[in-house]
């Protein structure tokens, strides 16, 4: 028996005998590392004559896959060893029922928000965007809002000191999507929107979606008919409407839109739901399009608004306070 067979000898005896997991990995780096048993022997071969180089390479890596079988044995043998001593030194109740995640839910308004946009894709309309802070061209003067109208005044509009501002509307979008192209144009402007105002029915920050519609033949008919269908899908339920002359500057003639609602005292009542009209001769031409060969309508809505209404909130704080006993009823 030459020193290689002896040094493999006592080499599978060592490993029999490792107990831990450090243990023998110094054993493995001692016989088949770098400056293992294995890998000298394996560097006094280019001293030696071919023939025996031969036979010489062979018995080394013989002792070399007979090593490395028994540290891959002792080392499958001793990780079990470990899991089972640690299966039984930690209490673990197996029958125990499982702890499901807390599961979440989509924000009422956020709900509502789909809810909207999802109906009126159904009636081809195409959702745009655009910046929630904007230049006074875009949110005011591009849609006839007189120089001196009371929603420019610094207690209805967030300024920024170079005279920029917080978008007041989604109407803004409509402008950007009528600049950018002409008729047919059908498209909602969904978005948040800031006002200086808070109180009950009230926030500094809410969500509007704006409707548009501009082709060649589109009418207040048309309108009544998309806003009748849009409310009678939003609710589920069909609604007695009625449409209340008003004023907005970016649209000739304009009208507030009510529906007749049960109150929870049993009576009933006119409430206001959203505004709207025919497009305003000066806005399409302040967009490039050609108001005496195209008309269109736009229509807006609160989505808080309507989501107090189909889910029964009473105060529209609520939607922001963040209190999960409120949100938890939505998920």
């Amino acid at each position: 028996m030459d020193d290689l067979e002896r040094q493999a000898a006592q080499a599978l005896a060592d490993i029999d005998k490792a107990d831990t997991l450090e243990a023998l990995d110094a054993l493995r780096v001692a016989l088949l590392g770098k400056s293992g048993v294995v890998t000298a022997a394996l560097k006094t071969l280019g001293a030696l004559a071919p023939e025996e180089r031969k036979a010489r390479g062979a018995e080394v890596n013989k002792v070399k896959d007979c090593l490395a079988d028994a540290l891959a044995v002792r080392k499958q043998l001793l990780e079990q060893a470990e899991l089972d001593r640690r299966l039984a030194s930690e209490s673990i109740d197996i029958s125990l029922p499982g702890r499901d995640g807390e599961r979440g839910g989509i924000h009422p308004v956020t709900r509502a928000l789909e809810r909207i946009a999802s109906i009126f894709a159904r009636l081809g309309y195409q959702r745009a965007d655009g910046p929630e802070i904007e230049d006074d061209w875009h949110n005011f003067e591009a849609l006839n809002f007189p120089p001196h109208h009371p929603a420019r005044a610094m207690h209805d509009t967030f300024y920024f000191g170079d005279g920029r501002l917080l978008r007041t509307h989604t109407s803004p979008v409509q402008i950007r999507s009528m600049a950018g192209r002409q008729p047919p144009i059908r498209i909602i402007a969904p978005g948040k929107v800031y006002r200086s105002d808070s109180d009950q029915t009230h926030s500094p920050m809410f969500h509007q979606i704006e409707g548009l519609l501009v082709d060649e033949t589109s009418s207040f008919a048309d309108l009544k008919g998309t806003l009748a269908e849009f409310i009678r899908a939003f609710f589920e339920r069909d609604f007695e409407m009625r449409f209340r002359p008003s004023y907005f500057p970016f649209t000739e003639p304009s009208a507030e839109v009510d529906i007749r609602w049960d109150a929870e005292d049993g009576s009933t009542r006119w409430l206001e739901v959203l505004g709207c009209g025919m497009v305003h001769p000066n806005v399409l031409k302040n967009c490039g399009i050609d108001p005496e060969r195209y008309t269109g309508f736009a229509f807006g809505l609160g989505v808080e608004r309507f989501a107090m209404l189909r889910y029964g909130v009473s105060d529209l704080r609520a939607f922001f306070e963040n209190d999960l006993r409120f949100l938890r009823q939505f998920a």
